[in-house]
């Protein structure tokens, strides 16, 4: 306001040459009326129920305020300026209200029609959050769902297995049951995290290999062999699902040993995981095999927005499974080296 009221007093001194007393009253009290008339245009806008046709309600809004502004102006200076030596100063200020007018309506639709802009983007950054907000509930229960999944597809296989075994090894239904509380355990104490440790990941792995040893004996022998990974971290649950599928082809129609090995690297910016089993190309897979992939695909496109993550090799009776994390820490170092 502080440079609208210099305008103005420039404009009346320079332009029209009024008397230093005029000049200063009609700019202060202009200036004055002016402020209270902004912010009122202000308050109407932002009062305004909606966003629709809000534009047009700011013009409105500006013609009408910048009407009583005038006619407050003029009537207060000539309230001020009564006595009869200012009568050439009130016969002059009757002589320009229309284009006292005009400047006014200009400055109070600019300040209208910006107050309406400001109103809009406001209510389209509230609308965005609003759908970014559900988009992020949306991609955290679908996740969760992801998760929820893999557990009872593997708890009745092993609830499967262990009635099968009450009967007729009671010690190793006795055995797996323990080892299968064991791990549901576990897996409750990682639901909430997002990340964990490679080593982590790893020793649940171990659990759930533990009880798979159990339904099948030494026909199943998984070997590791893991590389510089000490600081890397996975999503929870993301492997077992692999391992799981990898079991299926292995040994489904497999009445010998199966080895199937597992390769934990580091590639670049990359933990990258190799899974290689087995498998009889000619044998149909049993039913609900693929869930596993197609889960853990899914997942790791709502993690980390890529398709490129996860990827399957046949190479004659080979069949080979890779899962590729990105490692943020990796970066980090790096910046601070």
């Amino acid at each position: 306001m502080l440079v609208i009221l210099a305008m103005h007093y420039f404009i009346l001194s320079t332009l029209f040459d009024l008397p230093r007393d005029i000049t200063i009253y009609d700019s202060v009290f202009s200036t004055v009326i002016l402020t209270f008339s902004i912010w009122g245009i202000i308050l109407l806008v932002r009062a305004y129920p909606t966003i629709v046709a809000i534009t047009v309600y700011a013009l409105f809004v500006a013609l009408f305020v910048s009407s009583v502004t005038v006619f407050a102006q003029y009537e207060v200076l000539k309230l001020w300026l009564h006595e009869p030596a200012y009568e050439q100063y009130r016969t002059w200020l009757s002589s320009t209200l229309p284009v006292r007018f005009l400047a006014v309506w200009i400055f109070c639709t600019w300040v209208g029609t910006i107050s309406a802009f400001r109103k809009n983007l406001a209510a389209l950054d509230s609308r965005f959050q609003q759908q970014v907000d559900a988009s992020a509930l949306l991609k955290e229960a679908e996740l969760f769902k992801l998760r929820q999944q893999l557990q009872p597809h593997f708890l009745y296989n092993s609830l499967n297995s262990i009635n099968a075994l009450i009967m007729i090894a009671p010690g190793r239904a006795q055995e797996m049951i323990g080892k299968l509380s064991d791990f549901l355990r576990s897996s409750v104490k990682r639901e909430s995290d997002d990340m964990i440790p490679i080593a982590d990941e790893l020793s649940y792995i171990r659990s759930y290999l533990a009880i798979e040893s159990v339904r099948f004996g030494d026909r199943l022998q998984v070997l590791f062999q893991q590389q510089d990974t000490d600081h890397a971290s996975v999503p929870p649950f993301l492997l077992q699902p692999l391992l799981e599928n990898a079991i299926k082809f292995g040994l489904y129609g497999n009445t010998g040993a199966v080895q199937i090995a597992v390769n934990i690297a580091m590639n670049g910016g990359m933990l990258q995981l190799s899974i290689t089993n087995p498998y009889d190309p000619d044998m149909q897979p049993p039913r609900g095999t693929g869930f596993g992939l197609k889960g853990v695909q899914r997942r790791l496109y709502l993690l980390y927005a890529r398709n490129d993550l996860l990827e399957t090799h046949k190479d004659g009776s080979i069949f080979t499974t890779i899962l590729k994390i990105p490692q943020q820490y990796v970066q980090s170092n790096t910046d601070r080296r």
